[in-house]
């Protein structure tokens, strides 16, 4: 059984072509793998936008209703203390507090999102086997269309892979080789 069909590009406008029309062509189940980001490519590859700022929103969020709910708690509630005169709670005095948990949570919530969206830690997948993945942190340019892709074909789907500028397109076994 095979895991997926991998072809080698050569340059970022050849990638970049080659993904419209994987895209356009309607493969569902299929990444690129390059050795730097390239401005255009979730567009080429018809990415939605990322659901990591959402993690985000609501970790500042939390810090910050965790911040006045802590400040309001300590100071107008468990221990009130009149000093000169001044509100047991105002949220001008605490406002580094209030600032810093938000970010402090907000951080987290984008460390967290970030590993919760992109299935991290991934220890091992089959790509990483290939013989030629370690030039993808180099110089090279590889998409791969992984066999459970409803319109996968094998043959077929290899000669697309061809026709559209891939060199040395190879079937990819779970193992890797």
């Amino acid at each position: 059984m095979h895991y997926a069909l991998i072809a080698e590009f050569k340059t970022v406008l050849n990638v970049l072509d080659a993904a419209k029309r994987i895209r356009d062509e309607g493969f569902k189940n299929w990444d690129v793998l390059t050795p730097f980001p390239i401005h255009g490519l979730d567009a080429a590859m018809g990415l939605k936008r990322s659901k990591v700022p959402f993690f985000t929103f609501f970790g500042g969020l939390t810090g910050i209703i965790t911040a006045i709910l802590m400040v309001w708690y300590m100071n107008a509630y468990d221990y009130p203390l009149t000093v000169g005169g001044k509100p047991f709670f105002s949220p001008v005095f605490p406002f580094p507090v209030f600032y810093e948990l938000t970010i402090l949570l907000a951080a987290f919530g984008t460390f967290f999102g970030m590993f919760i969206v992109n299935k991290l830690p991934m220890h091992y997948h089959p790509v990483f086997e290939h013989k030629g993945f370690a030039r993808v942190t180099d110089d090279h340019f590889w998409i791969v269309i992984e066999s459970i892709d409803p319109k996968f074909e094998g043959e077929r789907t290899k000669r697309f892979l061809e026709e559209i500028g891939g060199v040395d397109v190879t079937f990819l076994s779970n193992d890797g080789n």
